[in-house]
């Protein structure tokens, strides 16, 4: 049986899923009168490989599922930047990587915006305690005013993860942590298993004011290391693949190319017969996840906090695994771009609602001031989604803007994608009749009119590149 064989087309998948649970408008909720708290939870390198987001079929994601049931799921919200550094510096900062010039994994925002107020800075200011655990800001450019206490520290923001003794387990040489397989470890010697200890505990302090915790879950960032029975859920020979066109860079420009690197990668998965083992790792990577995700959701609902206290869940960007010939982020397609985001607000989300509305992590900063019933932040770049939250249905003009180095745009509406990169080449896909992005549509007269449309949304400036530190 071919590779292909079980593979599926996952957008009709992800549609599939959707169609189970309908939006509902919401009548204007009150707020409470006492401030809520917030639990501000991110995981990174996860895509919508998720249940409730059906981008998997095989996925077992109960904790994630439960938890967008109980409020608001964005079906399609996408990040700032694909990958982990631009993409948290802008959701943090409020401010676009085309702005501040952020758009690698080496630029600390610090540098280039040494006054910035960040989110959790903002809620200080209005009497929050503010701490945190695990992966929020890009690892290694933690961010000290942003918080009153961390976990591990101030400078160590990521507990250490037990390592294989002779890695790689893959089998591929010379390509550093891009590697995965089962470690015979318990679970509570993972760092994520940790961090979510360390948030448990906090949930179960007397707290005296409103406060703002972020937890951070590093899987399923590669390597992609997690203890035997997250593995045993996934046998390799089990698992679907992604659909994958073989011939699918044939209509793009070389830039794209350059992006996804097929001959990188994505041949060394293929020569090396890693593509089903890489799924399966990936796979439990993520269950491991929502396992972590399950317990501090777990200590809040035992906590006086549960009925006062916002939950957002969102990851930092997608994830590629083979689609596009390419693998990991780093690129202005659906699988890099779509990220899992989600909230549960008391007395203003329902239960079981789906909005298919193109949102960004740039909107979280402005959402949860306008929750909390912050003083405004001016200068902000994103846009509250607490309309959305109210009325998933309302008109929405707005699309989903992310930037992957400087001068490359992807903006994403409900039906299109139009990607320019800083040469002037272009791709537009069509969702409606295309999900899987396999027919560029840039070419020709025909579309001019939507390009042009869609390209009035690209950002009027693209600051200079922001110094850079190897860390």
């Amino acid at each position: 049986m071919s590779q292909t064989t079980r593979a599926i087309n996952r957008r009709n998948f992800m549609r599939f899923a959707a169609a189970g649970a309908a939006s509902m408008a919401l009548p204007e909720l009150a707020f409470s009168a006492e401030k809520p708290n917030v639990l501000f939870i991110a995981i990174d390198d996860l895509n919508d490989w998720i249940g409730c987001l059906g981008g998997h079929p095989d996925v077992k994601t109960p904790n994630l599922d439960r938890l967008a049931q109980r409020g608001t799921l964005f079906t399609n919200a996408h990040c700032s930047a694909p990958l982990c550094n631009a993409s948290r510096a802008s959701l943090m900062t409020g401010l676009l990587p085309s702005s501040t010039g952020v758009y690698s994994n080496r630029q600390p925002f610090r540098r280039v915006r040494p006054d910035a107020v960040t989110l959790p800075m903002h809620f200080m200011e209005h009497g929050y305690r503010a701490v945190g655990g695990g992966k929020i800001y890009h690892g290694g450019f933690p961010d000290p005013p942003s918080w009153q206490e961390y976990f591990p520290s101030q400078k160590q923001n990521k507990p250490p993860d037990p390592a294989p003794e002779n890695p790689p387990l893959n089998g591929i040489p010379n390509t550093g942590h891009f590697d995965w397989g089962p470690i015979d470890v318990a679970d509570g010697d993972m760092g994520d298993w940790q961090v979510a200890d360390w948030a448990i505990g906090e949930l179960g302090k007397k707290h005296d004011k409103p406060f703002f915790h972020a937890v951070g879950i590093f899987r399923p960032h590669l390597p992609w290391y997690v203890p035997r029975k997250y593995f045993e859920m996934y046998p390799p020979e089990e698992v679907t693949l992604p659909n994958i066109n073989e011939n699918d860079l044939d209509d793009i420009p070389p830039m794209g190319v350059q992006i996804a690197k097929p001959d990188r990668d994505h041949k060394k998965v293929m020569e090396t017969n890693n593509w089903r083992k890489a799924v399966s790792a990936y796979l439990a990577c993520v269950s491991f996840a929502d396992a972590c995700v399950g317990r501090v959701i777990d200590a809040l609902d035992r906590s006086p906090y549960a009925d006062n206290t916002i939950i957002v869940l969102w990851s930092d960007h997608g994830w590629h695994l083979g689609e596009k010939l390419h693998w990991r982020k780093f690129a202005l397609w659906e699988e890099a771009t779509h990220n899992v985001m989600m909230v549960v607000a008391p007395g203003v989300t329902r239960p079981g609602v789906r909005c298919a509305r193109p949102v960004t992590l740039l909107d979280i900063y402005p959402t949860l001031v306008e929750l909390c019933g912050l003083r405004p932040k001016e200068g902000l770049e994103g846009q509250s989604l607490v309309p959305l939250l109210k009325d998933s249905n309302i008109s929405w003009e707005r699309p989903a803007l992310t930037t992957y180095k400087r001068g490359n745009h992807s903006v994403r509406t409900e039906r299109w994608r139009y990607i320019r990169y800083n040469d002037g080449t272009e791709e537009l896909y069509d969702h409606d009749n295309d999900e899987l992005e396999w027919n560029n549509l840039a070419k020709g007269p025909k579309y001019a009119d939507v390009k042009a449309e869609l390209a009035r949304w690209l950002p009027k400036v693209n600051a200079p590149d922001g110094p850079s530190e190897k860390r």
